[in-house]
């Protein structure tokens, strides 16, 4: 069976940026371990799969090692090559999900991806695995889906080599260091790390934001953001939280494009 496949580099204006993710467009769903072989040859951060419904799209993401109930750059990715590669003819996307159904919005001003809000809550201690796996303790912890230290110094963010053997003893979605940017134009930069989902360090994340959002608009008493999420690579996000959602607008570029067998 020959299918089409895509890489696009996500949440960047330039390819080499960004998060790179495949995308593998189907007719009707492969076996899961077929989707997860793909996923584990294509050796990305992430593959997102989708196939067309009569209200929009099912769409479906893989790590190299498993399922995930949420991605943003591989959703970004996905919408880029609808848009794009396809004669779908519509300003918006709809997606049905893991994560219910999700919306993606084609402007000048790029892709939003339309996204739940992710609640986290504060600790009252700070848990001493942030300073064995990043040397240092952050000034806040907060824990959900992924858990968050939240440190006072944005260069610290940019420039830390954490252990990533430490991280995967952790039971969460990962973890996720930020600060306060130290640049005019941005408001937080952050890094994510995922061992547990087979992700030393992504590049960039768009759920990482869902959990971002909302405690840094407790913290500086605003719900418009510039972020910046600080790998090697490195990518910038916009976004706006409204009430239980976050809208995440970023850029996407083709990469690459070819076929795949199986």
């Amino acid at each position: 069976m020959a299918c089409s496949i895509y890489q696009i580099d996500a949440f960047t204006n330039e390819i080499f940026g960004g998060n790179p993710a495949a995308v593998v467009p189907l007719d009707k769903w492969l076996p899961d371990q077929t989707l997860l072989n793909i996923s584990a040859e294509n050796n990305l951060s992430e593959t997102a799969f989708y196939v067309q419904t009569d209200s929009g799209f099912h769409i479906r993401w893989f790590t190299p090692t498993t399922e995930v109930d949420l991605c943003g750059h591989a959703t970004l990715a996905a919408s880029w090559v609808i848009f794009n590669k396809t004669d779908y003819d519509k300003d918006s996307i709809e997606f049905k999900s893991l994560s219910g159904k999700l919306l993606v919005q084609n402007s000048a001003d790029g892709l939003t991806l339309d996204f739940p809000a992710w609640e986290s809550s504060p600790s009252e201690t700070i848990d001493p695995i942030f300073e064995q796996a990043f040397g240092k303790a952050p000034l806040e912890v907060h824990k959900g889906k992924k858990w968050i230290g939240v440190y006072e110094d944005a260069d610290f963010i940019k420039t830390v080599t954490p252990d990533i053997d430490i991280i995967k003893t952790i039971d969460s979605q990962g973890v996720v260091i930020t600060a306060a940017a130290n640049e005019r134009d941005l408001d937080f930069i952050s890094r994510y790390f995922g061992p547990q989902l087979g992700i030393d360090e992504d590049p960039v994340t768009g759920s990482a934001h869902c959990i971002l959002a909302p405690i840094w608009a407790q913290k500086l008493n605003k719900t418009e953001f510039k972020a910046h999420q600080a790998s090697q690579r490195g990518g910038d996000l916009t976004l706006s939280l409204q009430n239980n959602r976050v809208l995440i607008t970023g850029n996407a570029n083709l990469y690459m494009e070819g076929t795949l067998y199986v």
